[in-house]
């Protein structure tokens, strides 16, 4: 008497304890297929990655019954690495950054963030930016007011305004007063207490646009009339260039 079964791989198994499941573990990564070891995965006990093979499966499987975390794939590879080798990336670290954030890595977060690449974000400029009042919303203001412009025209252009100090904040508003344009157009940064200088912030403001997928570009505003003050001295033109 003959007794006929089907059997799944003992590494596709999804029901029960994951003690019952086999070493060799398969991967769908975001559509990138890994194999690995069990105890590769749960290296670092308080990881989120270790949790999600630790006591009862916390993920889905695909058609093939491997398990699928969904994450960008291409980066995953760094991040066994590391498990297998402790071998601190050196490529992507922006995007291999936030996966061990996501997996919760903490030895390999702590790593990266010593990292030239990591360090100068999070360190130099974000902190700057911190500094500098309403950054962030500004950026946003700024897109705001571009996107508004952009109809049936190849570029637009924002008028931003940018002090250092409390004293040039008032004589940019004294100049703001003699420009002939719609003052609630105009963007204005800072002042901040901080060592950057205004070509630092600039250079802030186009690469967090640019991010965005923005085609940016900036130059000294002149005024068309003659005042006080060199406009030049507060106020920048930035162009979003669209085709």
């Amino acid at each position: 008497m003959s007794i006929s079964s089907e059997h799944k791989p003992l590494g596709k198994q999804v029901t029960g304890s994951l003690h019952t499941v086999s070493p060799i573990v398969e991967l769908n990564v975001g559509g990138e297929m890994y194999t690995t070891t069990l105890s590769t995965l749960k290296k670092h006990p308080g990881s989120k990655l270790a949790e999600m093979f630790t006591g009862q499966p916390k993920l889905r499987t695909d058609s093939e019954g491997r398990f699928f975390i969904d994450r960008p794939g291409t980066y995953f590879k760094y991040i066994l690495e590391y498990l297998r080798s402790n071998q601190v990336p050196t490529q992507c670290i922006q995007d291999v950054y936030k996966e061990a954030l996501f997996y919760d890595i903490e030895p390999l977060i702590k790593q990266l963030e010593d990292s030239p690449q990591i360090f100068g974000e999070l360190v130099a400029r974000k902190q700057f930016l911190a500094r500098v009042p309403n950054y962030s919303e500004n950026i946003e203001l700024m897109i705001r007011i571009a996107r508004a412009e952009a109809v049936a025209s190849r570029r637009s252009s924002v008028i931003v305004c940018v002090v250092r100090t409390e004293e040039d904040a008032a004589r940019c508003q004294d100049a703001l007063n003699s420009l002939d344009m719609d003052k609630k157009s105009v963007v204005k940064f800072g002042p901040w207490k901080a060592a950057p200088s205004i070509s630092d912030l600039l250079d802030c403001i186009q690469m967090d646009v640019g991010a965005k997928g923005y085609k940016i570009s900036f130059q000294p505003h002149v005024a068309e009339k003659g005042f006080r003050f060199k406009s030049h001295d507060y106020f920048y033109k930035f162009l979003f260039t669209w085709w």
